[in-house]
């Protein structure tokens, strides 16, 4: 007796010194760029690893999985959009039981068009698993498809783990819906196997969470389900609806584009090159007798009857938070390098962030402390109505100062409700930016309609959100080049191309569409910056205008246009740039190269490719300047009828 005494204080005197210090953050590498290929012979292959997670009694107050995709080191960039699953399987060594949770699910990009080099990271807080993430833990990503082995991804997952007082104390997991369900079946509706789950909660548990991860797959008729149709889900708790939305998703604004394939289409709730986020409903009730539904709008299929609900969901049960008053920044969007921001960066003004409340009581306001380190911080008093464990997310006024390169934006949440933090250690963060880049007052401003100018606007604003120069459908022509000489007064813009069809000003399988552009040229007509063409909903782009600036026509810029792109034949390359160099053209199939071109002292030039002699499928065309790769574009042939 007198032993356990002695060691239940010497690990409650442990667990409280290290609570009392200042967090640690501590890296488990779990996968570090392994190889990942497909299973063709049965659509599936598992890549399991174990990693050494901080001891049992160790206090976690956050969890976030990092997963990075790049190119692999042997191997082409795998092609295709596939649904992959991260998951926990066990935990303790190897004769330990199944546990099988999903920590998170993978939709891959179209990886063509990516090259040697290329990585994109994403991230999901997998905090609800923390009971589980402790000593030693099997991990494995279970890649899904049909590829052959000549492409891959080279796969990093990194659990990053932050020490401290836990936001609420765990006290079970139950788990609810986890399989792949018939949608639209009329021999097997899904309501007769997505049945309620009815579960004991607890003693002195008062917070039961719904953490749940749904895709849609399949393509029958009418709809498209489940990949392409838009369908409600419903959940209720004990009877009472706690959650019911729409599940679809907006793919024209995803961060990582263009991508080598149909990225820009919508689906059902998740896009190609996306790390999904989970869906959390958080409930309160007293312990006892609860039960979970969930339900799916009513459908019925008329053919090619194949529309599948990938769904995993746990329900975590939680003691009431302690802390009334606890806030903690979630991310600072802008200004931020980030991958996952980057459609909203580099900016020139109002800064956006995101904070999260963790107290029991609502956050009604808060102060928040800005600014770029080595200017002077900003204060904003923001009021709201904040429930516990929902996320704000706000603009902030006023420019973002900058020196030239990178700089560290600072972000600090003092006075929650105009009281103490009960764990300030999330207060503050910081973010690293790149500089908008300088351009001189007076440019030119280039815009190439496509076939469907209705879809486009631009739009050049100031800082204080002056409009200097708009153009909207009702000026534009179809196929129509504009061209606008900009006097700009010294000051920070910004530049926005917004398409409301969701498919940018080209995309490669809408070749009827046409090919447009929009590009900035200085008063001697050298190319300063081009728009991505093939960019979804649109792109943004900020910069500094100084009287003093002049363009630096030693540093090559490029841009590539490539139309049409879904062929039989013939195929256009176009290049601008602003000073000749040596340029070499690879047309691959599958990373065989099929045909190579070079041309000597190239600036503007429009080049033409017979394709017919070529395999009908996926073409790749890779454009290097002076033996840097610059462009490549998908193509797609068909054969001739």
């Amino acid at each position: 007796m007198k032993l356990k005494t002695f060691l239940f204080t010497l690990l409650f005197f442990s667990v409280n010194t290290i609570l009392a210090q200042k967090p640690v953050v501590t890296h488990v590498v779990t996968h570090n760029r392994t190889t990942i290929t497909c299973d063709a012979t049965k659509g599936e292959n598992p890549f399991p690893a174990w990693g050494v997670f901080p001891v049992e009694n160790y206090p976690v107050r956050k969890i976030t999985m990092h997963v990075t995709l790049g190119s692999p080191d042997y191997l082409n960039t795998a092609h295709w959009d596939y649904l992959d699953f991260i998951t926990l399987r066990r935990k303790g060594g190897k004769n330990a039981k199944s546990l099988n949770y999903e920590l998170g699910r993978m939709l891959t990009p179209y990886g063509s068009i990516f090259g040697k080099g290329w990585s994109w990271k994403w991230q999901v807080d997998v905090t609800d698993f923390a009971p589980f993430l402790h000593d030693s833990v099997e991990i494995e990503y279970n890649h899904s498809g049909y590829e052959d082995k000549k492409v891959g991804w080279a796969l990093t997952i990194d659990f990053e783990i932050l020490s401290g007082t836990p936001v609420v104390v765990p006290m079970g997991i139950v788990p609810l819906w986890n399989k792949g369900y018939k949608y639209g079946d009329p021999k097997e509706k899904i309501e007769d196997n997505l049945l309620p789950v009815n579960y004991e909660s607890v003693h002195n548990s008062a917070l039961n969470r719904i953490r749940i991860q749904h895709t849609g797959h399949g393509m029958d008729k009418p709809k498209g389900c489940s990949e392409f149709c838009k369908r409600w889900r419903e959940i209720k708790f004990d009877g009472r609806t706690v959650d019911r939305r729409d599940m679809w998703k907006d793919c024209g604004n995803n961060p990582l584009y263009p991508q080598g394939g149909t990225w820009v289409y919508d689906r059902a709730y998740w896009c190609p090159g996306d790390l999904q986020q989970p869906d959390m409903i958080d409930v309160f009730a007293k312990p006892g007798r609860h039960d979970v539904s969930l339900q799916m709008e009513p459908y019925t299929a008329t053919d090619n009857i194949q529309a599948v609900e990938n769904i995993s969901a746990y329900l975590f049960q939680y003691a009431a938070p302690k802390q009334k008053t606890d806030v903690a920044v979630e991310a600072i969007m802008v200004p931020s390098d980030e991958q996952r921001f980057f459609r909203l960066n580099p900016a020139s003004y109002i800064p956006r962030i995101k904070f999260r409340n963790l107290g029991s009581d609502n956050l009604k306001n808060l102060t928040i402390v800005y600014g770029t380190e080595g200017f002077a911080k900003k204060v904003f008093k923001w009021k709201g109505d904040l429930p516990f464990n929902q996320v704000a997310e706000i603009a902030l006024p006023g420019e973002i100062q900058e020196k030239d390169g990178l700089n560290t934006f600072s972000v600090s949440l003092t006075n929650p409700n105009g009281r103490k933090d009960a764990w300030v250690y999330d207060n503050d963060m910081k973010s690293t930016f790149t500089a908008p880049p300088k351009f001189a007052t007076d440019f030119v401003l280039q815009l190439l309609t496509n076939n469907k100018p209705n879809d486009n606007s631009i739009f050049l604003v100031n800082t204080n959100l002056d409009t200097i120069l708009k153009k909207v459908p009702q000026q534009l022509e179809a196929n129509t080049l504009y061209t606008d000489t900009i006097n700009l007064v010294p000051g920070r813009y910004s530049l926005s191309l917004i398409d409301t069809a969701g498919n940018g000003l080209e995309f490669w399988a809408e070749p009827q569409n046409g090919d447009g552009h929009l590009r900035i040229f200085d008063m001697k007509g050298n190319l300063i910056h081009a728009f991505e063409s093939d960019c979804g909903n649109g792109e943004m782009f900020s910069f500094k205008a100084a009287s003093d600036f002049v363009t630096d026509t030693t540093k090559p810029k490029h841009a590539f246009s490539l139309h049409p792109r879904s062929v039989i034949d013939n195929t256009t390359l176009s290049v601008v740039s602003n000073r000749a160099g040596n340029l070499i053209v690879q047309i691959t199939v599958d990373g065989v190269i099929w045909q190579k071109h070079e041309y000597k002292d190239i600036k503007n030039a429009l080049f033409q490719y017979d394709l017919s002699h070529m395999p009908a499928g996926r073409i790749v065309l890779e454009a290097f300047m002076d033996g840097k790769s610059l462009f490549k574009g998908r193509l797609n042939k068909s054969k001739r009828r």
